[in-house]
């Protein structure tokens, strides 16, 4: 069974996609911009306040789905700027702790309305 999930929580999609998708004990969270969702527009241009809002939307996700942040088995982080990296790694040490996720992170020419961070994720459920 495939389960779309959504919340006001976290920014609706920017296209035709879902906010995540639930299957099993999977929840597969679609690539969160740094958008307020309360605001509908970036929280800062700030890579690590966009980095810290991008999970803040996770989270709101996860919790949708009645699971947590702490069950996370994979991110992907997209930077716009590898120079970015070791503060956007500072703020994403202040939601996981161990065992880390699995990780990738790349950097990437653009990122959509022009973010300079995106952060998706595989969850466990239940």
């Amino acid at each position: 069974m495939i389960t779309a999930i959504s919340t006001a929580d976290a920014p609706g999609a920017v296209g035709p996609y879902s906010q995540a998708i639930k299957t099993g004990n999977l929840l597969f969270v679609s690539g969160q911009l740094p958008i307020d969702p309360a605001t509908g527009e970036f929280n800062s241009d700030d890579a690590v306040k966009q980095a810290e809002q991008c999970l803040k939307n996770v989270a709101a996700i996860a919790r949708q789905a009645g699971t947590e942040l702490s069950k996370t088995v994979k991110t992907t982080v997209l930077l716009t700027d590898l120079g970015d990296f070791a503060e956007v790694n500072r703020v994403y040490a202040e939601f996981f702790s161990e065992p880390f996720p699995a990780r990738a992170c790349y950097e990437v020419k653009a990122l959509p309305k022009g973010a300079k961070v995106e952060i998706e994720a595989v969850i466990a459920v239940g």
